[in-house]
C-alpha cells in the first residue's frame, strides 16, 4: 500500500471495492451481514450499481481482506460452530463516521464521480436524505476531515453542478478518474450545448436512476423470499 505525501495510507481499487460492498450490504441486507467470502465476492462483481464493473476472483478478495484486517479496516468473525469466517467493515470506527457520512462515502466508492443530487438518489436505504442540502452538509464534513476523505471537483464545461469524488485512492487516482470522465463525456455528447442533447442526457440519467431503484428493490425483496 502506498502513502500520500502527508503520510496517509492509500487504498487500491480492489480494497476500495471490498470496503464499499461491506458497507453497502450492511445497509441493504442486514440479515445477511456480516458477509461470507463468497457473498462478498459476488457483491464486488455485481453488474448493477457499480462503476466500474469489476471481475475479482475469490482468492483476490481473500488477499484483500487480509490486508484490510491488518489495517484495522475490516474485522473477521468466526462464530462458534460456523464453518466459514464472515467479515464486517470498520470504516465507521476508523474514521469516526455517522451513518449519513458513511452512506455518502460508500456511494462515491461504488459509483465514482457524482453530484450531490445523484448521491441523494443513490444512497437509497443506506440513509434517507431529506434534501440535497443535507447531502452537501455530509459531503462538506468528509471534505473538512484531516486527512480529507472526499474532494469537490471544479465545474466541468457545460455543467451547473459540481461533482465529488472519494480520496481513498489518493489525489492522483482521483485526477485520472476526472480526466477519464471528462473525455468520455466529450466523446458521448459532442453536441452537449444543444437542447436535444441535454434532454437525451436527462433521459439516460433517469433510466440509470430507475435501474438503481429496481436493483435496490430486488435486494429488499430477497429478504422475504
Amino acid at each position: 500500500m502506498a502513502s500520500s505525501p502527508e503520510g496517509t495510507e492509500i487504498l487500491d481499487p480492489f480494497e476500495i471495492r471490498v470496503l464499499a460492498v461491506l458497507a453497502e450490504k450492511e445497509g441493504l441486507t442486514p440479515d445477511n451481514y456480516p458477509l461470507s467470502l463468497n457473498a462478498l465476492t459476488n457483491g464486488c462483481n455485481q453488474l448493477s450499481s457499480r462503476d466500474p464493473v469489476m471481475s475479482i476472483s475469490e482468492e483476490t478478495v481473500a488477499d484483500v481482506l487480509q490486508r484490510l484486517m491488518q489495517r484495522k479496516l475490516v474485522n473477521g468473525i468466526t462464530q462458534a460452530g460456523a464453518r466459514v469466517t464472515k467479515y464486517e467493515h470498520r470504516m465507521r470506527i476508523k474514521w469516526s463516521l455517522e451513518q449519513d457520512k458513511l452512506a455518502v462515502l460508500t456511494i462515491l466508492m461504488l459509483r465514482g464521480l457524482q453530484t450531490a443530487g445523484e448521491i441523494r438518489t443513490r444512497t437509497g436505504r443506506l440513509h434517507e436524505f431529506k434534501s440535497v442540502a443535507d447531502v452537501e452538509h455530509a459531503l462538506q464534513f468528509l471534505i473538512d476531515k484531516y486527512p480529507p476523505l472526499v474532494s469537490r471537483l471544479a465545474l466541468a464545461p457545460g455543467t451547473k453542478e459540481p461533482r465529488y469524488g472519494q480520496l481513498l485512492g489518493g489525489e492522483d487516482a482521483l485526477a485520472r478518474e476526472e480526466t477519464a470522465a471528462g473525455y468520455a463525456g466529450a466523446v458521448s455528447a459532442p453536441q452537449q450545448g444543444s437542447r436535444v442533447a441535454q434532454l437525451e442526457q436527462e433521459v439516460q440519467q433517469l433510466r440509470r436512476d430507475f435501474e438503481d431503484l429496481s436493483a435496490q428493490f430486488a435486494e429488499f425483496r430477497k429478504q422475504f423470499e
